[in-house]
């Protein structure tokens, strides 16, 4: 009998992973089914430059099964419960599914009411929709106090508020505003981001540019009348445009499933991707509790050693050693503004040492950007 093989997830870690397990399994061998809410896929990178104005958003979304293969089923469906005693998941229309392998490729999801305040009173770029209204409401802004921060921790893309806020100074710069407009920059950390190297890269540009950066600062809640952001620490920020990464969590079926161990991410091997205390269930990109990035690269590296776990296991033959283990590589670009941007490699025991911001890297991006759809999730790497 084929083996009944589920990946729960359409981004770029489910797509990937759906695709190089029916690449390496006959299709009598197994049936590789992929399930997605809405059937869409949509590249998240792409939000940072639909709020700046660089790209339109409707070039950043494409229909799921355009880009599986065709040994791959698509469910549209939304799972709402999964039983992984009993190897079944149970689907808002179609009912329970069951399955012999499991991938959890549920991502990481906005929860804007967390933090008081926030739904009303800022902008974010974490969504098509909230990168729409970032932009419309800097194409209005004349000048004030710009107020780019992180509301919660952990969150998708580490650089992107730092690319945000170089990318918002070199548009208000060109737009003849920025000399009206002081940029604050939030971080609840000591440091710029999560990643130290980059960060002691990316802040001198700050002070050069003239990007105050104010460190340890929790933000607790935000007042949409008086337009002030106040932190755990106790200080107060007002604002003029304030732009916010908002909270993120775990999928609601995943944490309800009692995968997560209560929490929000999915405890999981380092370096097999097994989810704790299961024999056929892997979780990778977002929805994982691993130290690492949660970036769109991450899924990338992660989604051919579950796949070759499961081949290996329905093909009843050792992993083979190059792709048996993740070792936690990394690798994502960083813009800087002015058409310049550095790029970042590392994995668990190899920290970045990124290169000096130049044209060759921002061009690099760009391109990526284009070739994304052709290459990453379809495995053509």
């Amino acid at each position: 009998m084929a083996a009944e093989i589920v990946v729960l997830g359409g981004g770029v870690g489910g797509v990937l992973t759906a695709n190089l397990i029916a690449r390496k399994i006959p299709r009598t061998a197994a049936r590789v089914r992929l399930v997605d809410t809405t059937g869409l896929h949509v590249y998240q990178p792409g939000f940072l430059y639909v709020a700046t104005g660089a790209v339109n958003g409707g070039s950043l979304a494409r229909d799921v099964r355009s880009l599986l293969r065709d040994d791959v089923d698509l469910v549209v469906d939304e799972a709402v419960g999964i039983d992984a005693a009993a190897g079944k998941i149970e689907l808002a229309r179609e009912g329970v599914v069951g399955y012999d392998y499991l991938v959890l490729a549920t991502g990481s999801h906005l929860d804007l009411d967390q933090v008081p305040g926030l739904r009303d009173g800022a902008q974010h770029f974490y969504s098509l929709a909230g990168a729409e209204r970032l932009r419309e409401a800097l194409r209005t802004f004349t000048g004030g106090r710009l107020v780019v921060g992180v509301a919660g921790m952990p969150y998708k893309c580490p650089p992107a508020p730092v690319e945000f806020a170089f990318l918002a100074e070199d548009l208000l710069r060109r737009r003849g505003v920025r000399a009206a407009t002081t940029i604050d920059f939030l971080s609840p950390l000591n440091r710029a981001f999560t990643i130290e190297s980059a960060s002691r890269l990316v802040e001198p540009i700050f002070v050069e540019r003239g990007i105050a950066m104010h460190t340890f600062v929790n933000i607790e809640s935000v007042d949409p009348v008086a337009r002030r952001l106040t932190s755990l620490e106790g200080e107060e920020f007002g604002y003029d445009l304030a732009v916010l990464v908002p909270p993120h969590k775990g999928a609601d079926v995943v944490v309800s499933s009692g995968l997560t161990g209560g929490g929000q991410w999915v405890p999981v091997d380092r370096g097999s991707l097994l989810v704790e205390g299961q024999a056929n269930v892997w979780a990778l990109g977002d929805a994982t509790n691993l130290p690492i990035s949660k970036a769109g690269s991450t899924a990338h590296f992660e989604a051919p050693v579950i796949a070759e776990q499961i081949a290996a296991l329905v093909g009843h033959r050792p992993a083979r050693p190059v792709h048996s283990r993740y070792e936690g590589k990394v690798m994502c670009f960083l813009e800087t503004g002015r058409g310049k941007a550095t790029m970042m490699r590392f994995d668990y025991d190899h920290p970045p040492n990124p290169p000096r911001p130049s044209r060759f890297w921002h061009l690099a991006k760009l391109a990526f950007n284009r070739a994304y759809w052709f290459t990453v999730p379809q495995g053509r790497f």
